[in-house]
């Protein structure tokens, strides 16, 4: 299961003080990937009967093609006044009107002829938002390769070389204009393209082509350097004899147990990153090897028969291995070997099993990695300041290295597929990870006084977290405090002071996914960058645009959906606009405390929390 259809779920309130909601609708079946459409009914949704939590539920689009953002349909937002400033394709003053509907081999052609000469465009252009608009979401339409293939097609050829002498005026407006759009792939792609050989081959030969036609620009010898830079930045080498540089094995963070390696700040992965595993077998004895984070399950299963000195005669035969995952739970799942990118798709506490058809069902979890024995731990001696900004920190450093592109090939399955979604999936396991520590370090404190001052603690953690303007780690908790197994622990919650009542009671209010989020999206836009947004919301949003039209209508492209999409993609450009300054000491105990946060040990089996639950209030409510 992705951890995104985990966080969509979001259990009710089970404060007395709250009054009782209306019937909600029906809880949608699980999917394996994020819901169709973000649009709510206008009354709120209050908790499944039984216990069994709220979704975020989700309605088929009965309109037109809205932002995901409008609370309901013909709602408040309708009345509201047009806004002052024009839409971005709105006629600009280098004569750039709305883009057309176009088919996807003519589309970077009308592009090229929207864009002014010299790159003379301003700030909301229309031809300045239509390109960034193709170049976030041309894979929806056309994979990366071709669109690159017609964009070296769609410059011109022969005169104007350096030493030349001569250009005709649409000739040289053309080149300008192809220069410009490589230009914007090429700063908004970056590292990304590393992983596309075929796609740096083509954008090496335009490359050459417009490096010979540098004379033809010499009022852009900004752009001509930049070009270059980026080139370089991308590791597109010109000269083929330099090697490359070696590659670096990185650890997951679900992986660390040395205290220096969860210390290091994060750092993107790239599908060609290098990580190490264990597999584990039957008997719970395991073998590490070394792979790639983009290895298909075929790749993995050669490693580990090789490890395992298997003939291939053996590997043959009906005995021949498969992979499988073993959730804490017990729950299990047979890899097939096309599958590609499962290292960062694992449980918390999920594990990478090899065994035959035959001994399949003997296959056990392993033993809890931590002690289920109660017990103070770090957080009960350290001020949960400093807990909360050693969240914040950790969460931004993931956030900074998701690409903006992850979010669209995450819910659009681009052609890049799983390989770039990487640092994606990563955050999404945290905030998962965060959910159920919130539950765990509550259920392993046996003391009721010392339970009831660790809930206070955690709202105070919450509280701090959304000072910080992390609203994934705010947006955790809070869901991690709502989890069946602790709200039911009447007990420890009515020992909880007023105060602390009453903020957890706002708390809800604020994730409360009514009018779809309304409460949540109103805070969210009078925060200021830097920000961490709660992202299954964002994925959400993604998705219903994506299911709610057709990207090909009639064989055009639908560039409405395709500015939707890229607007969205846009507000993360926007959050992470500017860095992140919180003041962390260097101290020893700060750098455990830090440690701590980095690597969290939890209990993610929902049945063993029940037990504990129980054993701490054999009554509940």
């Amino acid at each position: 299961m992705k951890p995104l259809e985990k966080l969509l779920k979001k259990p009710g309130s089970h404060l007395p003080a709250r009054p009782a909601a209306p019937a909600p609708a029906a809880r949608r079946q699980s999917l394996s990937r994020p819901p169709a459409s973000p649009e709510e009914p206008a009354g709120p949704a209050g908790p499944q009967p039984g216990g069994e939590g709220r979704w975020l539920e989700l309605r088929p689009p009965e309109a037109p093609l809205r932002s995901p953002e409008d609370p309901s349909p013909g709602g408040d937002r309708d009345r509201e006044p047009p806004s002052p400033e024009p839409p971005p394709a709105a006629r600009c003053c280098c004569g750039c009107g709305p883009a057309a509907p176009a088919p996807p081999e003519r589309l970077l052609a009308a592009l090229l002829e929207r864009l002014p000469a010299g790159g003379a465009h301003g700030r909301g252009c229309g031809a300045e938002s239509l390109l960034d608009d193709i170049v976030l979401t041309h894979s929806l339409f056309l994979p990366t390769e071709r669109f690159l293939q017609q964009l070296h097609q769609q410059y011109p050829w022969g005169g104007g070389h350096a030493g030349g002498g001569h250009e005709d005026g649409a000739g040289l407006r053309r080149k300008r204009a192809v220069l410009a759009v490589l230009l914007h792939f090429l700063e908004t792609y970056k590292g990304l393209l590393q992983e596309e050989e075929s796609a740096g081959k083509v954008i090496k030969e335009l490359y050459l082509l417009i490096m010979k036609d540098t004379s033809l620009y010499r009022d852009l010898e900004d752009e001509i350097l930049k070009l270059h830079q980026l080139v370089e930045t991308v590791e597109l080498k010109v000269a083929d004899e330099t090697p490359p540089p070696s590659k670096q094995v990185k650890p997951l963070f679900r992986h660390f147990r040395r205290i220096d390696s969860c210390l290091q700040t994060r750092v993107a992965f790239r599908g060609s990153d290098e990580i190490f595993c264990r597999v584990y077998m039957p008997d719970h004895s395991y073998v590490t090897i070394r792979s790639r984070l983009s290895a298909s399950v075929q790749d993995i299963l050669a490693s580990v028969t090789e490890k395992l000195q298997y003939s291939e005669e053996q590997s043959a035969r009906e005995d021949a291995l498969i992979l499988v995952t073993v959730a804490s739970s017990g729950e299990k799942a047979v890899l097939q070997p096309s599958e590609e990118c499962v290292f960062t798709t694992l449980g918390i506490n999920s594990h990478l099993f090899a065994c035959t058809r035959d001994t399949f069902d003997s296959l056990v979890p392993l033993p809890e990695e931590i002690p289920v024995v109660p017990g103070d731990t770090e957080i009960h001696r350290v001020e949960p300041e400093d807990i909360a900004n050693h969240l914040t920190a950790f969460h931004w450093e993931l956030f900074r290295c998701i690409h903006e592109l992850e979010f669209v090939d995450y819910v659009f399955h681009g052609e890049r597929g799983r390989r770039e979604t990487a640092n994606l999936e990563l955050l999404l396991q945290r905030c998962s990870e965060v959910q159920h520590w919130v539950g765990t370090e509550l259920l392993l404190c046996e003391s009721l006084g010392k339970r009831a001052h660790l809930l206070k603690k955690l709202i105070k953690i919450a509280a701090i977290c959304k000072q910080n303007q992390d609203m994934l780690s705010f947006y955790a908790i809070v869901i991690g405090l709502n989890n069946a197994a602790i709200s039911r622990l009447r007990l420890t919650w009515e020992k909880l002071p007023g105060k602390f009542k009453n903020l957890f009671r706002k708390f809800e209010n604020l994730t409360d996914p009514c009018r779809n989020h309304k409460t949540y999206r109103e805070v969210l836009a009078k925060m200021k960058p830097p920000l961490i947004p709660f992202v299954p919301l964002i994925l959400k949003d993604l998705t219903f645009l994506h299911e709610g039209s057709k990207t090909l209508l009639d064989g055009l492209v639908n560039v409405e959906k395709l500015h939707c999409i890229a607007e969205k993609v846009r507000t993360i450009r926007k959050y992470r606009s500017r860095p992140l300054c919180l003041e962390l000491e260097a101290s020893p105990s700060q750098l455990q405390t830090k440690a701590y946060v980095r690597q969290l040990r939890v209990i993610d089996n929902q049945n063993l929390l029940f037990e504990l639950s129980f054993k701490l209030e054999p009554g509940g409510h």
